[in-house]
């Protein structure tokens, strides 16, 4: 009796590698285009066929629509992520990175200046009142 079913190609190993960190995707504006398109120009129960071929969701073509219809054309653009910057914040670090550059050069003439009384009393090249002496 001989087998005539194929047995597994046991040299073909999946790559099961996991990326360190995942990357986002981002999508054109030319391509989101041309998936709604093409969405809009399916069969009925051809647009699940599409979805799963390119790997998208339904909230994807949900939320593409959504801003077509609301004119932002620009929307459809991949989306900054993250907060966004506070050009007062900016200038509020500047003032406090200066603030501690000033405080730090303030702190270095008091000690020189503390060094300069000392030598002089030391030397005697300055009378001694009592209000100077610490």
């Amino acid at each position: 009796m001989s087998s005539t079913s194929k047995s597994p190609d046991i040299t073909a190993v999946p790559n099961t590698e996991v990326a360190l960190k995942p990357v986002r995707r981002t999508y054109t504006s030319a391509y989101k285009q041309a998936i709604l398109l093409e969405s809009e120009t399916c069969a009925p129960g051809q647009v699940g066929a599409m979805l799963r071929r390119e790997g998208l969701y339904s909230s994807h073509l949900t939320k593409w629509r959504r801003q077509r219809v609301d004119g932002q054309m620009a929307g459809l653009e991949p989306q900054v992520r993250g907060p966004r910057p506070e050009p007062q914040l900016a200038v509020v670090a500047q003032l406090h990175q200066e603030n501690e550059r000033l405080v730090l050069r303030l702190k270095q003439a008091e000690a020189i200046i503390e060094v300069q009384k000392k030598v002089s009393q030391l030397l005697g090249l300055m009378a001694i009142s009592p209000g100077d002496a610490k």
